[in-house]
């Protein structure tokens, strides 16, 4: 029993060198799914927000594999992984500001690291793979941190199709996020105020970019690749 443990173990591990970046896109899939379950409950933004620090982390392992310097990382994420949980306890609202934009800070710094890790050379590879949609998820993240706060340094940034007049929560603003990245064109959450609208532009314009050089790049690599081996 205790040799099939060993064995596990060693198993996980080599699957996190190989595949680092799969699990930060898993931990960002499943907070999706464990949100709308935690919203209500009580103590669900403590749960929640611990859960984020915990993405944060795995955010900086992932750059430790990647070209990016690791201590650059490990200064963001310090000061977020800290300021996110008191947030999440305090429910303090300077807190959650400066823990959004530590948290986007990191999320965009990641991100870059693994643009550069895919296009570091001319080989495809099933991490890259993984790679390409963590980049996603962490560009839509950080962009959801910085519209929330854009929300709280200019109030009544966004609106929607339900309580135009309230401020948009957390989960709106991602969905925002992540409709506006992918160019999906739902439009129940709107930016109305003039800053809010210009980062919804920089993402537009970030969306565009990403899909035209990085994922175009690593489907033309993965097809010459393809085509490599039917001949040989």
């Amino acid at each position: 029993m205790n040799e099939a443990s060993a064995y596990r173990r060693r198993r996980w591990r080599a699957i996190a060198r190989r595949h680092p970046s799969a699990f930060v896109l898993a931990a960002q899939l499943l907070s999706l799914l464990l949100f709308p379950l935690l919203d209500h409950m009580l103590g669900g933004r403590i749960v929640f927000g611990a859960f984020g620090a915990l993405v944060l982390v795995l955010a900086v392992w992932t750059v430790n594999r990647t070209p990016a310097i690791n201590w650059i990382a490990w200064a963001i994420a310090t000061p977020a992984f800290v300021l996110s949980l008191l947030a999440a306890f305090t429910g303090s609202g300077p807190l959650i500001v400066w823990s959004s934009l530590l948290e986007a800070l990191l999320y965009f710094y990641v991100a870059g690291s693994l643009i550069a890790y895919m296009m570091s050379d001319h080989r495809v590879t099933s991490d890259e793979l993984f790679a390409a949609g963590a980049t996603f998820t962490l560009l839509a993240w950080g962009f959801a941190y910085v519209f929330l706060v854009c929300q709280a340094w200019y109030p009544d940034s966004f609106t929607g199709a339900v309580d135009p007049e309230r401020p948009r929560s957390w989960l709106e603003l991602l969905f925002l996020s992540v409709t506006n990245l992918s160019a999906t064109g739902l439009g129940d959450v709107l930016p109305i105020g003039a800053p809010a609208r210009v980062l919804v532009m920089i993402e537009q314009l970030c969306g565009v970019a990403y899909i035209a050089i990085v994922v175009s790049r690593l489907i033309g690599l993965s097809l010459l690749r393809a085509r490599q081996h039917e001949r040989a």
